[in-house]
């Protein structure tokens, strides 16, 4: 037995997506700035001659152009399931980042070439000017700032995205110390330490470009929440009333959702709809209680799967009631029987079979009749215990 989160099928994009509008607003503050800030420390750093600078203000270009790639993928994200894509869009934010890597991580490159010919032929080295310092300065400033703003929006709306965003803020503000130290050191008679502030932004943008990329592929590939998680979602399952046991827990993350799979133990005599009912509580609790979790698939077994005989080789109902029939004619009880109950139990079929009280009017008479069932039944390939209930 399944049980699936429902979810919408709309297929309109939201684009006016509450978790959508937030993400734009933060993200067009960031950009705003990554413009202004581009801007002033590339035409400052041409000034001023300091080649640390101009790949400071490099890398700030990049962030402008992840900050719209940002708003194009937080629109589609935040599109909801539709009949294509029932688990929703979530992986157009998973997709991104790996873009977001690249283009921080060709950047990076091109930063490492430049300043490496220049270490190489000395003629090429530039001499900055000390006004250079205070455009870093006001960088430093400026993206720790932006880093705070939206990292906190990260965490408010579990938002991968923007969390790659808070950091690209702050490697820009690092980059931008790295830049105060290069100029200070060139301006103190240390005529390499511009081009090397420059290497060093780079390789520090390339340590970024390849965690965005990293946690971006083990979301494609379906990688677990950690350890953690998993044992707080295994124990909330475990608290759910009718649960005997938990195996055969899967997660995987889509976008900013957890997408949870499991089997629950329940006990074998329950009927269906009760099993049903306790699936749907376990759903229930887990999108309720944990965070990150938007969808739970609860498979219900009246035994643990992994450790019993399996059942799939054993026939359905419409095969083996036929040869259960045959086997009991010589039984006139037989031609009294009101329901037979099958239950697919470790390799076997159990089977109850509910008789008139009629049939059996004391204890005696009543288990040499189970034992005539059972003798019967013994001959018909898979049945286990049979259980005579009167009424």
């Amino acid at each position: 037995m399944n049980q699936q989160v429902s979810m919408d099928a709309n297929p309109t994009e939201h684009a006016g997506h509450p978790r959508y509008l937030k993400i734009r607003r933060v993200t067009l503050v960031g950009a705003v700035i990554n413009a202004v800030l581009a801007t002033i420390k590339l035409m400052f750093g041409y000034l001023a001659h300091s080649q640390a600078l101009i790949a400071d203000g490099l890398h700030s270009v990049s962030d402008l152009a992840s900050d719209f790639l940002l708003l194009f993928a937080a629109k589609h994200a935040s599109r909801d399931a539709d009949e294509d894509h029932p688990y929703g869009h979530g992986r157009i934010e998973t997709l991104f980042g790996i873009v977001q890597g690249s283009i921080l991580g060709v950047f990076a490159l091109g930063i490492a070439y430049d300043a490496g010919q220049r270490l190489f032929d000395p003629a090429r080295l530039l001499q900055p000017e000390s006004f250079a310092l205070i455009i870093a300065l006001v960088s430093v400033l400026a993206k720790e700032g932006l880093y705070h703003y939206t990292i906190r929006a990260a965490r408010k709306l579990r938002s991968n995205m923007l969390r790659g965003n808070a950091w690209d803020h702050r490697s820009d503000a690092i980059s931008s110390v790295i830049v105060m130290v290069g100029v200070a050191g060139t301006l103190g008679g240390l005529p390499y330490l511009d081009a090397l502030a420059a290497i060093g932004v780079a390789l520090m943008i390339l340590k970024i470009s390849w965690a965005l990329i990293w946690q971006s592929v083990r979301e494609l590939i379906d990688t677990a929440l950690d350890a953690e998680k998993v044992e707080k979602i295994r124990g909330k399952i475990m608290h759910v009333g009718g649960v005997e046991r938990v195996h055969m827990l899967r997660t995987r993350t889509s976008g900013r959702d957890a997408l949870v799979d499991v089997h629950i133990q329940v006990d074998p005599a329950l009927s269906v709809s009760e099993g049903h009912h306790i699936g749907e509580k376990v759903r229930d609790d887990l999108i309720a209680e944990i965070e990150e979790v938007a969808d739970v698939t609860v498979h219900i077994d009246p035994e643990d799967d992994e450790t019993a005989s399996p059942c799939d080789h054993l026939p359905l109902r419409e095969e083996i009631l036929p040869l259960l029939r045959e086997s009991w004619r010589s039984l006139p009880a037989a031609e009294s029987i009101e329901d037979i109950g099958l239950h697919y139990l470790d390799g076997e079929i159990h089977v109850d079979l509910v008789l008139p009280l009629e049939c059996a009017p004391d204890r005696a008479s009543a288990e040499a009749l189970m034992g005539e069932f059972q003798r019967l039944a013994d001959a018909v390939e898979g049945i286990g215990a049979v259980r005579l209930l009167y009424r």
